[in-house]
């Protein structure tokens, strides 16, 4: 199989290129600047402008998945309105140019893997969320909506496409992850706020294993939230990490200083939702860390 990758260098990317060469799939990353991009070894790197079908096209056959995950980086930097305006275009950008390419090849490909995220529910509190539950009506849930739309159109097309709404993808390479290790290191790690707001979390190992169970099951199309079937608040989330680390977790972080540091932004901090993988359940996809512990002390090994 051919596997078209677009936002391929990224944690997931990177991630699924690696598992999919190591079985001997054909994999194909679409850069905007393929001299400088990194990627593993034996991964095609094709230009793309990140806006059309121009120049790529042709690579796609009726053997070949597409894996739309580009899309400039939702907490790297602060939210000014230029850079909510980028977080919004560029995915919305590049669904146009994975919809453009179909069009214009001689064959459709076997499927299309759209990314999104959790965030597409707002911030709804307490509230169990399924596939079929509504969209929030905050910033990262419009631009959920509006980057789940951006390829709809393949659908019309008779190509078969499914929405991947992802937690938290907790890894060692990159990622929120890392980054959140950093305060227990120091001694100071604990809870954001009260830590009562969910935390929707998956293992990496899952979220490629979910990804590859999607493109290889015919079966499987429309949206499927991918997170861990035990979801868990982020107070008991930062004790299990506190526990592993053997560090103290006690220290609340401030939501309010959290709020000034980081703006708006700051929601992805301080916010959660209680999603579940309902339809990936029902599909009788197996997780290899459904619950936390077994998760984190995995990573601790790597």
């Amino acid at each position: 199989m051919r596997v078209i990758i677009t936002g391929g260098t990224g944690l997931i990317g990177s991630a699924l290129a690696k598992s999919l060469l190591a079985d001997g799939h054909e994999v194909i990353v679409l850069s905007r600047n393929p001299g400088s991009a990194k990627i593993e070894p034996g991964v095609r790197i094709e230009n793309w402008t990140a806006r059309s079908g121009d120049g790529w096209s042709s690579l796609i056959n009726s053997d070949t998945a597409i894996v739309n995950l580009a899309g400039t980086g939702i907490g790297d930097k602060r939210w000014s309105e230029g850079r909510k305006k980028l977080i919004l275009e560029s995915r919305v950008n590049a669904g146009a140019a994975v919809v453009d390419a179909i069009e214009k090849a001689s064959e459709k490909p076997r499927v299309v893997i759209q990314s999104s995220a959790v965030g597409y529910y707002g911030t709804p509190g307490d509230q169990l969320l399924t596939e079929d539950s509504p969209a929030g009506e905050d910033f990262l849930a419009d631009v959920c909506k509006q980057w789940e739309d951006s390829t709809k159109a393949v659908e019309s097309m008779g190509v078969r496409r499914v929405i991947i709404r992802s937690g938290v993808v907790l890894s060692m390479d990159g990622g929120a992850f890392p980054r959140m290790l950093l305060p227990f290191k120091l001694m100071v790690g604990g809870p954001i706020g009260n830590g009562s707001h969910w935390f929707p979390w998956i293992h990496i190992d899952d979220e490629i294993k979910a990804i590859r169970f999607l493109i290889e099951n015919e079966g499987a199309k429309g949206v499927f939230n991918v997170m861990a079937p035990n979801p868990l608040t982020n107070g008991d989330f930062t004790h299990e990490v506190g526990k592993v680390m053997q560090k103290p977790a006690v220290i609340p972080v401030p939501k309010l200083a959290l709020q000034m540091m980081f703006g708006e932004m700051a929601i992805i901090l301080i916010e959660g939702q209680r999603a579940v993988p309902k339809r990936l359940q029902e599909h009788h996809f197996e997780f290899a860390y459904p619950t936390v512990e077994p998760a984190l002390k995995n990573l601790f090994k790597k």
